[in-house]
């Protein structure tokens, strides 16, 4: 199956675009676009269908990036993140697959996500209910919130190592043993400590995931979540819905972390279609 995917949903997934036929389409996804800032700051270098072309960022976005942009993307989707449900315990988090919603083109969007990544202006965890499912977090609000819930505890002084010394340095998913011990001077048990507090999960023997501490909820609620707006549209005549018919519906109980955030995520996971229509965007189930 090819990358690129054709964009056909409406400008309300991100960046605001012209359809291929030139008619500008309503936005039931967000009001008048406003400004919409990142938290991310530059760091330094770590380790190791046819589209209709963009049309430029409505002038009310006042920070200087390309549209289309992964950068942009991720911008934007951390914006619906519902800290208060959190206690804002947790740094806002993005998933790969919604960005796809936003940047079509995968392979584009993938390497300028490395490029993030790299530069270490994001970082990229396993959120582990799928191998394909991977959190994005601007650094800084890693940063804070791993030392805001790491205050005062017993492993304080390794997170505060590790924040200090892996993590400007060093870009990746996973840790290996001897990466963590021999490069960054960790002992066996300060790397136990890590895992204590949930900076790390493991792997397998011998390495271990980069983890937001406190995520385990996050990954409940967006796993629930993501079944019940499929069900919505599974249950809707035809098994296809309205993006618009759908935006305004109550949400069930079980969409903790709002319709707009799981939308993104069911079309950029490429688990709902996208049909361009007279009416709007239809969201219709893959045939089986």
């Amino acid at each position: 199956m090819s990358r690129k995917r054709q964009r056909l949903v409406p400008d309300g997934f991100g960046l605001k675009r012209q359809r291929e036929r030139g008619q500008a389409e309503a936005d039931p996804l967000r009001g008048e676009s406003g400004k919409r800032g990142g938290p991310g700051t530059r760091r330094g270098a770590a380790c190791g269908g046819r589209t209709a072309p963009p049309a430029p960022l409505p002038v009310s976005v006042t920070w200087s990036l390309r549209p289309g942009s992964a950068r942009a993307a991720v911008a934007e989707l951390v914006q619906l993140f519902p800290r208060s449900l959190f206690e804002d315990a947790l740094p806002p988090i993005a998933l790969r697959s919604q960005v796809y919603s936003l940047v079509p083109d995968r392979t584009a969007a993938d390497r300028q996500l490395k490029a993030l990544q790299e530069q270490g202006e994001i970082r990229i965890i396993q959120l582990g209910f799928d191998l394909d499912a991977h959190g994005i977090i601007f650094t800084e609000d890693y940063r804070t919130r791993v030392l805001k819930a790491c205050d005062g505890r017993p492993y304080a002084g390794a997170v505060q190592k590790f924040l200090a010394s892996v993590l400007p340095a060093c870009g990746d998913l996973s840790f290996q043993q001897d990466q963590m011990t021999q490069t960054f001077g960790f002992r066996d048990p300060e790397i136990t400590q890590l895992v204590n507090a949930g900076v790390l999960t493991v792997r397998d023997a011998g390495s271990w995931w980069l983890a937001v501490p406190g995520a385990g909820r996050f990954i409940k609620y967006f796993v629930k979540g993501r079944q019940a707006v499929l069900g919505m549209v599974r249950k809707a005549k035809y098994r296809e819905l309205l993006l618009s018919e759908l935006l305004g519906r109550r949400a069930p109980a079980a969409v903790r972390l709002g319709l707009t955030y799981h939308v993104h995520d069911l079309i950029g996971a490429q688990l709902v279609d996208c049909v361009s229509t007279t009416s709007g965007t239809l969201l219709r189930l893959p045939e089986t």
